[in-house]
């Protein structure tokens, strides 16, 4: 990974659209940092596209959607996609289920959720799981732990055993039963509402976070930046970012945003 400074005059230039993580690549230390806020607002007058990327809940997006200065919201991990339609002053969604498959999958989830607190007790259910609809999440190291690695591996272990896709961010497991992840989703909003081509337009748009489930992003976009904190998961991402930050969270968010800025002058 090379220093946010040595990327290019040209590739800033380049940048029509930023995808980003939430937690601990926009917050800091569960915080949003005025840094990182006001450097999303200077993004935002720029003229870029601002879309986070996140696996927190369809509760916390809809707020994201309608009062961050953003252009949508990716949520539970590439679940849906949310945004906010000015003219019509209305929120519209995306899902990537039916109501009638999403209730099928979360009796299955609930089951898994036993085995793991059952099997892992000192993990917990995530305190935001009462505003999800697709995904469960089970905290290590927000209101619990941290935990050690053998018992976030455990967690994992149990999601797959029962068929289920799983991420590790920061703070939770992620699982879910589908097909999807935060880069399917992307994709499917890069076409359907930034009217990009996805095959070819990985030079127009910049994804930034700092956890191993951000890794299909790293992987797919050419231009990628992790914060600082990305170092604690090292030996768990195999496809790093191009590019990382001095500052941890938001505010190697708000260091990446000045230089960004500075050099498409």
């Amino acid at each position: 990974m090379k220093h946010i400074s040595e990327i290019s005059e040209q590739e800033c230039r380049a940048i029509k659209a930023i995808f980003f993580d939430i937690d601990d690549t926009f917050t800091l230390d569960g915080k949003i940092p005025k840094e990182s806020y006001n450097a999303l607002w200077a993004l935002k007058e720029a003229g870029l596209f601002l879309i986070p990327v996140t696996g927190r809940p369809a509760g916390w997006c809809d707020h994201i959607a309608r009062m961050w200065p953003v252009d949508g919201v990716i949520g539970e991990n590439g679940a849906f996609y949310f945004y906010y339609d000015e003219k019509e002053t209305r929120r519209r969604d995306r899902y990537f289920f039916s109501p009638e498959e999403t209730k099928e999958k979360r009796a299955e989830l609930e089951k898994i959720k036993d085995e793991i607190l059952e099997s892992v007790p000192e993990a917990g259910l995530a305190s935001d799981q009462a505003y999800r609809i697709f995904d469960l999440a089970i905290d290590f190291a927000e209101d619990v732990g941290p935990l050690p690695d053998e018992d976030v591996d455990r967690i994992c272990s149990i999601f797959a055993i029962h068929g289920a896709r799983y991420k590790v961010s920061s703070i939770h497991v992620n699982g879910w039963f589908g097909d999807y992840d935060k880069l399917i989703m992307t994709k499917v909003f890069m076409e359907e509402r930034l009217g990009m081509d996805v095959e070819n337009s990985d030079q127009a748009a910049l994804f930034v976070g700092d956890s191993p489930n951000d890794e299909p992003m790293f992987r797919f976009f050419d231009l990628s930046i992790g914060v600082a904190n990305i170092a604690r998961f090292k030996d768990r991402i195999e496809h790093l970012p191009a590019y990382v930050t001095r500052a941890r969270g938001g505010l190697g968010f708000a260091e990446m945003t000045k230089v960004i800025l500075e050099k498409r002058k």
